[in-house]
């Protein structure tokens, strides 16, 4: 089920060199249900600081953000891991994957932590898998596979548990331009499919160009 995000005057702060420095500053924005939004703008402005707000990896200085009904702030940080793992998906620029496990039990992973049967883990791993072209790389470790399907590997573990919500902190950062196009379409399509509430931040002016909006942050604001 798709979700809408809203946020209401957030801002974030970090200390350094004894003071607080402010990343974000006044940061409001409602995301659509099933809208795929990218964020764009020079690097240092604050846009993985928002996006890992908007994640639930962080709490913000001030301000709201809420996942329809659910205000993120109203959670213990116990229930708040507890909604991050199962209403968000994550893809960041490198994959993350255990080196040491195959592609199908990566994506087990999640559902396991989750208690979920070995079998239906299985089950739902390969069929997913399958579904991106990986079907005949089910026993293959990262180190075996290309970079591409390294990501479509990592972008199948997000969504195995079935989010409401996939953020992307440059998927294609780090891939050539062919392989960053293929991946970018699979994120688009299954967004479209899952009507699923997509954020990507991309340095990629072409990418960003083709969701459905684009946000541009500058000096922690957000620029209309």
């Amino acid at each position: 089920m798709s979700v809408e995000i809203l946020v209401q005057d957030v801002t974030k702060s970090f200390p350094r060199d004894g003071e607080r420095v402010e990343v974000l500053k006044g940061i409001s924005l409602r995301i659509a249900p099933g809208e795929l939004v990218a964020i764009a703008g020079p690097s240092g402005v604050g846009k993985s600081t928002l996006l890992h707000l908007l994640g639930a990896l962080e709490r913000p200085t001030s301000g709201e953000i809420r996942y329809g009904e659910t205000a993120l702030s109203s959670l213990s940080d116990s229930a708040l891991a507890e909604f991050r793992n199962r209403q968000v998906g994550f893809v960041f620029q490198f994959h993350h994957l255990l080196p040491e496990f195959t592609a199908l039990e990566n994506v087990m992973l999640p559902l396991l932590i989750r208690r979920c049967p070995a079998v239906q883990a299985r089950e739902r791993a390969r069929n997913l898998l399958d579904q991106v072209g990986l079907g005949e790389r089910l026993r293959h470790r990262p180190g075996e596979l290309s970079g591409g399907e390294q990501q479509r590997v990592a972008m199948v573990r997000a969504l195995v548990g079935e989010p409401a919500v996939l953020l992307g902190d440059e998927p294609t950062g780090n891939l050539d331009s062919k392989t960053g196009e293929e991946i970018f379409e699979l994120l688009r399509q299954l967004n479209r499919e899952r009507r699923l509430t997509s954020v990507i931040v991309t340095h990629n002016e072409a990418l960003a160009s083709r969701t459905d909006r684009v946000l541009r942050m500058l000096d922690g604001r957000m620029m209309e």
